[in-house]
């Protein structure tokens, strides 16, 4: 049997090269285009033929991803097109939806989930109509025991979270974006007697807020415009099952209001049904907001906050577990060389103390994509403090969990960048540019709107200078706007 082809679109060759890679190491042939029309020119071509999914990045020079995937859906309305971005919001993922993408990824996104995302698209074969990328159906595998971390704050949250497990109450997990949310709640799963059942994973941030309803609770054909078939809803699709809601906080206020009525009741009235249906589902809820905060704020109902939170669990962040960086640095390199094959098994010292001296903005996510660019561009079998050359000189020193950045801390970050390096010659421009901007970075904690007004520069004009330095997975940054799920 042939292989499926996989079209690559990409203007940063470096995420091109990973893309590529993670698609053929999951048994999909490759093709690349470097630019929006390189993609159209091919497609429209005998070579595009073959093509059978496209991952489309969005933000390019000339034609961007939106202006490509609107482009070719006329020609090519069942191709699947998953679109890629560093910098998302609701706005972005709705307008893709409604341009006609299959799903909609958050870079750095994992190997693992492009690689569900590609097989997900291939086996509809079809536009995104239904808002698929919102939400993903796991077996729920992963226990307690294979969670990585021996940290006594973070042990203690998931003996919490464990013993909650065997009672059908709601879990509330909250913790800052990248610490391992999605993880527990697939821990909690596999550990409750609702393991055999589905356990549906729901993206709240992406959900337009005028779909709220249809998506969580159905609808019937006909309800609204677009309509075409009934849909049982994320509710009736994790009946007898686990719910997981991840970004729980990003639900308006109308939409909480029928949220709690489902959870107090166990039923739920899809959108154009006249009558109940009555749904058996485990609740877990995550955040990355202080949901208390919301409350007072008035964002936030009381009622459902307490009704969520009958089992909290804060997961810490990574800057706090630094005892645990080097434990999960040899573990995800492990779990690459067994599943994606690269050759690189282990770290070296140097590597490992780099690792532990960075504050990790974007906690475990950013770690885990940090080591695997660094594995897939490794060409021996261990990882050096060379293969990371996008955390040399924005590492910071240690500081307690709850300290502020010391006056100290505050002036090794604004330290003089030199003109010259150690052969004594002056510096390439782009070498003084690139440190400027990771010292920048560092300073402002991975906010990227921050970093970018900070240096009188657009957005747009910084994440094209980070995939220019290649970096731009690996930091961890983030715009005020952006909601990552965990």
């Amino acid at each position: 049997m042939a292989k499926q082809t996989v079209l690559v679109v990409d203007d940063e060759s470096g995420q091109r090269r990973i893309t590529e890679t993670v698609a053929a190491r999951a048994g999909y042939a490759t093709v690349e285009a470097e630019h929006g029309q390189a993609a159209l020119d091919l497609l429209t071509s005998p070579r595009g033929q073959s093509v059978d999914a496209v991952i489309l990045d969005y933000n390019m020079p000339g034609k961007t991803g939106i202006e490509v995937l609107r482009e070719l859906r006329p020609q090519f309305p069942q191709l699947p097109v998953i679109m890629l971005t560093a910098h998302s919001s609701v706005s972005t993922a709705v307008e893709a939806m409604r341009a006609g993408a299959s799903d909609f990824l958050l870079k750095p996104a994992s190997a693992d989930r492009i690689t569900r995302a590609l097989a997900s698209a291939l086996d509809h074969k079809a536009p995104g109509g239904e808002l698929r990328p919102l939400t993903e159906k796991l077996p729920g595998s992963l226990g307690f025991a294979e969670i990585v971390g021996t940290e006594a704050g973070f042990r203690a949250a998931l003996a919490v979270a464990e013993k909650a497990a065997q009672k059908n109450v709601p879990i509330l997990i909250e913790g800052e974006s990248g610490v391992g949310k999605e993880v527990v709640a697939q821990a909690v799963h596999a550990a409750s007697p609702r393991r055999d059942k589905p356990l549906v994973i729901v993206n709240c941030g992406a959900i337009p807020a005028n779909l709220v309803e249809s998506v969580l609770f159905g609808h019937e054909k006909g309800a609204f415009t677009g309509a075409v078939e009934k849909h049982v809803g994320r509710f009736g699709e994790a009946d007898g099952g686990t719910l997981f809601l991840d970004e729980i906080g990003e639900l308006p206020l109308d939409a909480q209001v029928k949220l709690l009525r489902a959870l107090q009741t166990g039923q739920i009235e899809p959108v154009g049904s006249r009558g109940h249906v009555t749904v058996d589902v485990r609740l877990i809820a995550a955040t990355n907001r202080n949901l208390a905060e919301e409350v007072r704020e008035g964002r936030f109902r009381e009622d459902l906050f307490y009704r969520l939170g009958v089992v909290p669990v804060t997961i810490p962040p990574l800057r706090t577990r630094r005892g645990d960086i080097a434990a999960l640095a040899r573990h995800f390199v492990r779990r690459l060389g067994a599943e994606e094959g690269v050759s690189a098994r282990d770290l070296s010292e140097d590597a490992l103390a780099l690792l532990e001296a960075y504050d990790w903005p974007g906690n475990v996510r950013q770690l885990q994509n940090a080591l695997f660019r660094a594995a897939v561009l490794c060409e021996g079998t261990r990882l050096t403090a060379l293969d990371f050359p996008q955390l040399a000189g924005v590492t910071a020193p240690r500081q307690t969990a709850q300290a502020a950045p010391t006056r100290a801390a505050s002036s090794d970050l604004s330290a003089e960048v030199s003109l010259f390096g150690d052969d004594g010659k002056l510096r390439r421009l782009e070498d003084l540019e690139a440190e400027i901007i990771r010292k920048a970075i560092h300073h402002c904690r991975g906010r990227m709107s921050e970093v970018a007004r900070r240096l009188g520069i657009g957005r747009s004009t910084l994440y094209r200078k980070l995939g220019e330095m290649a970096v731009t997975d690996d930091f961890g940054g983030h715009d005020d706007d952006v909601r990552n799920v965990a």
